[in-house]
């Protein structure tokens, strides 16, 4: 269980990389995380603060060069609108400690028909 996040994190070390993406709203370049290729049963955490954010059940091949899932765990994830770099998209962040993930876009398959579409640093995978 997760408690006494912030805003700014739960006070959890992280590389320079995961805090520029999770806590500067940084991408990391497409194609660079190795989760993209991860394809054992488990679970995708934050990995500011080590909630559950995705099942591997829910994660699928996108092609966009970032791991993609077509659905979080109920609770794991919240949205804001982002309107940075001259157009409107929607921020998916860690409900826990606000951590940046990535995105969410309505073109990823069925059931639900989205595509969050996250940053690979921001996620530990923790196998079954």
């Amino acid at each position: 269980m997760v408690e006494s996040c912030s805003p700014v994190g739960c006070g959890v070390p992280l590389t320079p990389e995961q805090r520029r993406v999770l806590r500067e709203h940084g991408t990391e370049r497409p194609g660079s995380s190795p989760l993209n290729d991860e394809k054992r049963a488990g679970v995708y955490h934050c990995a500011g603060c080590g909630a559950a954010l995705f099942d591997s059940e829910t994660k699928y091949e996108s092609g966009s060069g970032w791991p993609s899932f077509w659905a979080p765990k109920e609770g794991g994830v919240e949205t804001t609108r982002d309107d940075s770099l001259g157009m409107t998209r929607i921020e998916v962040h860690c409900a826990h400690c606000h951590g940046h993930l990535g995105h969410v876009f309505p073109d990823g398959p069925r059931p639900t028909g989205l595509r969050y579409c996250m940053n690979g640093v921001a996620l530990d995978f923790r196998p079954a």
